[in-house]
């Protein structure tokens, strides 16, 4: 076994390609380090996870690569689409958001995306090596001292004083040191495939708008992410497999929606059926000595409100960040830093698995925990929370899912509650007082729903 340091040292290495890890090697070369960016497959490749969340956008044009995105004529989406089996409906409208937030985001085909953003990090100067895969951590004295990766039949190794490890599912990181917890209160399966042949005239909705069908037990997504295209999965209890196959689940739900049926007509499947099971999972410690956790390798939520790649480009910009506060100096203890970014990690994570609770306690439904909770709540409030809002001190509504002890994911946390995407506006703002959120507009629009092909 030859095994052989690649271009010397760098200031740090990121172990993974996705969003998190091109965000995190696009942070770092902003700060002017050198950073290697270990991807252990060959972009483009297949992946899920396409709807996105308007703070998304904030947040990428607060970085400049928003025009880019806009560039690659992905659909635009305004809203979400919540439904049921009686074909009845709500819609979130992101254009309650305050105009100073933007009330648009995109839904996307992400390996387009991916792909975007990995050749955004390699602009910027970071060495990005695809199909190396990352097999072992060195340690030393407690600490990350080096890695190695298998790349064209060999293996090398690469030495940093940081390393990002921005791994997705694979939690290289997490796996290493025994952190990755299994959320027992989500042990759902997801199934999912993509279509082809999409038209949006079908749609009885809005064109891009995201359409998320609430059932009994579980929930179905169908997200456009290109002029012909749609994606479609079905989130159910993992006990359903003891009794039906993962065909008969995804034709049932694909099918139980009649807004969605509607839209699907005339679509054919574009790729095979798709499974994963159990996908929910946590890690209380996302930091160490030399080391940080971003995106999925720390976390994984359910994706029922889309803020899968928006909590990965956080997090992996954030760990940019918190790696520069170090090496600067002035700004606290390597400890100190590491403690700030893991509590900003799990505040995002631990509020949007809050809101994801609350979806699921109500039965897929919720508007009816917000009747119960906090009857006659601004708009603005609930259209900010379900865009991206994890943060913020002001939120009503963050607040209220905060103080359920019983949705506790992690072990007793200090919270961070500075917006990363507004936090000039969330600082200047106070919270409302209740009594100014007394009689404001409901949920459901008034008036007739829009043709789907109206532009907005």
């Amino acid at each position: 076994m030859t095994i052989s340091a690649v271009n010397g040292d760098y200031d740090a290495v990121v172990i993974g390609g996705g969003p998190a890890g091109s965000s995190a090697a696009i942070g770092l070369a902003r700060h002017g380090y050198r950073a290697l960016l270990l991807e252990r497959r060959e972009f483009p490749r297949f992946h899920i996870g396409e709807s996105m969340l308007p703070y998304m956008s904030g947040l990428l044009r607060r970085k400049g690569f928003h025009s880019r995105l806009e560039q690659c004529g992905f659909p635009v989406k305004h809203g979400a689409e919540f439904t049921n089996e009686k074909g009845q409906k709500i819609r979130v409208d992101f254009g309650a958001l305050a105009p100073a937030r933007q009330p648009w985001t995109f839904q996307v085909e992400r390996s387009r995306l991916d792909q975007a953003m990995l050749q955004w990090a390699r602009e910027m100067g970071t060495t990005v090596l695809e199909e190396a895969n990352v097999n072992d951590v060195l340690m030393d004295n407690g600490r990350i001292s080096a890695l190695r990766y298998e790349r064209d039949g060999e293996t090398f190794e690469v030495r940093a004083p940081y390393v990002i490890d921005a791994s997705g599912r694979a939690g290289k990181l997490a796996h290493r040191f025994g952190l990755r917890k299994t959320n027992e209160h989500l042990r759902m399966v997801a199934i999912y495939r993509h279509y082809t042949g999409l038209d949006e005239s079908m749609n009885p909705g809005y064109a891009g708008d995201i359409q998320i069908g609430g059932g009994s037990e579980g929930w179905l997504w169908a997200i456009p992410i290109a002029s012909d295209k749609i994606s479609v999965g079905a989130v159910v209890p993992r006990e359903q497999l003891r009794s039906r196959t993962a065909d008969e689940i995804f034709s049932e739900y694909s099918a139980r929606f009649p807004r969605v049926a509607q839209r699907l007509r005339g679509t054919r499947p574009l790729t095979e059926l798709r499974m994963e099971t159990d996908y929910c999972y946590y890690a209380d410690q996302v930091t160490g000595p030399g080391w940080l956790m971003a995106g999925d390798s720390g976390c994984f939520a359910d994706p029922v409100f889309s803020a899968g790649v928006f909590l990965a480009m956080t997090t992996g910009f954030e760990a940019a960040d918190a790696i520069d506060r170090i090496r600067q100096g002035g700004t606290g203890t390597e400890e100190a830093v590491l403690d700030h970014y893991a509590r900003f990690y799990k505040t995002g994570y631990d509020t949007y698995f809050r809101i994801i609770y609350a979806y699921y306690d109500s039965k897929f439904n919720f508007k009816d925990y917000l009747k119960r909770v906090a009857p006659g709540i601004d708009i603005e409030w609930t259209t900010r929370i379900l865009s991206g809002d994890f943060w913020s001190m002001n939120n009503p509504i963050g607040n209220m899912l905060r103080d359920e002890p019983r949705w506790d994911t992690f072990s007793p946390f200090e919270r961070v509650r500075v917006c990363p995407v507004y936090p000039e506006l969330d600082t200047a703002e106070s919270a409302r007082p209740w009594s100014e959120s007394a009689g404001s507009a409901p949920m459901e629009p008034t008036g007739s729903t829009e043709p789907a092909g109206t532009a907005r």
